[in-house]
């Protein structure tokens, strides 16, 4: 059964009536855009605690700090007081939400993280920022690495396989492709400028567990997971990377669900034009392929941004409701802006959408939600109802108490570091470091795993040809001196000597005297020619 959530209330010839948000229907995405300072936190703040009453866990990124004051009770307040006034209502019931806080950095939350692999090339790409060439040779890199069981967990890890790569890039050109030098000397360097704002500190293990941000207090009340976005926001490209991996882990890890009552969780988008600035088309096609099919995982996805056209269509057109607060227009620019956003709700003729947008106030809104048939309502403007959990920040002691006293406090703590692509191919180069003369492993001896396939090539096989050759060689000599004198034992005299045969030299006949020379001519630019000058004309007579 559909459960209404109050959101906001109209006020049309004196009269009040409710815009609610249906629960079944809150897994067709939404938006929530308008400039800066005119209430889409606390429109924000609204939609988490009306999910959580219901039993819907949240995560939002926080990118202001303000809404952390959602782990304590609200209190009236003189404007709190006019808001209710205005719409003729009660005060709410003041109370705190179950919050869990998370941080990349691990100073205001708990630690997050994920590992290389997880993430995938794709994603990794993006944050670093690399051009197609490179991203292949990314892609090589993660392909070789599970075909060789390297485990990429961090940044170590991957480090150090690319340095691999670049000093053996021969002995993997003919079965992966080329690989650039250029190219992992640019990725490299990617990889330290993210180290230096803080990238280090999120791959890694133990990798989240997204089971941890699905989960009910003992009063059946979802938790509000608020991720510390405030200096993650100084890494755009890490904040919004990060974010588009949640989303897709939601994606590939819960079952299909289909309609529901009301959605599993309820995703929020803060900032959302970091997500599609600069974004290549094949990423924006996997964001527009998820947002389109999270929902029958019965997950909610909801951008908050200041305009509807910083999300590209392909995506705008699946968000179904939408709450719209106020855009200044102050140049032709900023018109157009609004024009556009006007006609993206469907129309009320008792209501000018365009040149409402530009008058609203702060805390009012042009709402339109999905009916109960799923169909846009037609736009109202409303007032943002108060919440019920306290507006602003709460303290770093409020903080650290509510971390303290966390589900998950004590689990992600403590980072951990075993066995990976890093020990495996470090512990190679110990082993057959590139100074040293390789030594032929002798025939009961067993080679490592790692030694097969392209891994083994540089030092295995290529002891193995010198010991097979040796004995070719030995086998050559000791038949050229078996075979007496002649024509025979003057080649036998020859190799003898080379490979350090202690023949005892004696004058040379004229037969062999032309032996050897014509050998030594064979040898030289000139001979070759002849040779290939004989065999063309060999040829041609067949």
């Amino acid at each position: 059964m559909s459960k209404p959530l109050l959101i906001a209330k109209s006020i049309a010839k004196n009269q009040t009536f409710d815009l609610h948000l249906l629960s079944d229907w809150a897994n067709r995405h939404g938006c929530i855009t308008g400039a800066t300072g005119t209430g889409k936190s606390v429109t924000l703040q609204v939609l988490a605690q009306s999910f959580s009453d219901i039993g819907v866990p949240v995560f939002m990124a926080d990118v202001k700090g303000d809404l952390s004051g959602m782990a304590q009770a609200g209190q009236l307040t003189p404007k709190m007081q006019q808001r209710l006034d205005l719409l003729n209502i009660d005060a709410p019931s003041w109370k705190a939400c179950p919050v869990t806080f998370w941080d990349v950095f691990g100073k205001q939350g708990h630690p997050v993280r994920a590992t290389i692999s997880d993430l995938g090339p794709l994603l990794l790409g993006r944050m670093l920022n690399l051009n197609e060439t490179q991203e292949g040779v990314l892609q090589l890199a993660f392909k070789i690495a599970d075909d060789h069981g390297l485990l990429l967990l961090d940044v170590k890890d991957l480090r150090a396989m690319l340095q691999y790569l670049g000093d053996n890039a021969s002995e993997f050109q003919t079965e992966y492709g080329n690989i650039s030098a250029a190219s992992i000397g640019a990725i490299q360097r990617a990889l330290l400028a993210m180290g230096e704002q803080g990238g280090d500190e999120f791959f890694g293990e133990p990798m989240l567990n997204l089971d941890d941000m699905m989960q009910t207090d003992t009063s059946g009340r979802g938790f509000i997971n608020i991720l510390a976005a405030d200096q993650l926001l100084q890494s755009p490209r890490l904040y919004s990377t990060f974010l588009l991996w949640m989303l897709s882990e939601l994606y590939e890890n819960l079952p299909e669900v289909g309609d529901v009552e009301q959605p599993k969780m309820v995703f929020f988008f803060d900032e959302a034009h970091l997500l599609f600035d600069e974004a290549p088309k094949v990423l924006l096609q996997k964001i527009e392929q998820v947002v389109r099919l999270i929902r029958s995982k019965g997950v909610g996805v909801y951008f908050v941004t200041q305009n509807p056209l910083d999300i590209p269509d392909t995506v705008l057109g699946q968000l179904g409701n939408r709450v719209q607060h106020a855009l200044r227009a102050y140049t032709p620019r900023d018109q157009k802006a609004v024009q556009a956003a006007a006609e993206t709700f469907r129309p009320n003729p008792e209501l000018d959408t365009a040149a409402v947008i530009s008058e609203l106030g702060v805390g009012e809104a042009l709402i339109s939600f999905l009916d109960e048939k799923g169909r846009p309502n037609i736009v109202q403007r409303g007032f943002i109802v108060p919440p019920a959990s306290q507006i602003g920040a709460i303290t770093p002691e409020q903080r650290k108490e509510v971390m303290a006293n966390s589900i998950v406090a004590g689990v992600y703590e403590k980072a951990i570091d075993r066995e990976s692509a890093y020990e495996k191919i470090k512990g190679r180069v110990a082993q057959n470091p590139a100074n040293s003369q390789p030594q032929a492993p002798s025939s009961n001896s067993q080679q490592p795993p790692m030694d097969t396939g392209a891994w083994g090539r540089s030092a295995g096989n290529s002891a193995d040809s010198k010991t097979s050759s040796s004995g070719r060689d030995a086998t050559t000599v000791g038949s050229t001196e078996s075979a007496g004198g002649g024509l025979a034992g003057t080649f036998g005299d020859m190799f003898g000597n080379l490979f350090g045969g202690s023949r005892i030299r004696r004058k040379d006949n004229v037969a062999e005297t032309m032996v050897k020379s014509a050998v030594r001519t064979i040898g030289s630019q000139v001979g070759r020619e002849i040779i290939r000058g004989v065999l063309g004309s060999i040829l041609k007579k067949r």
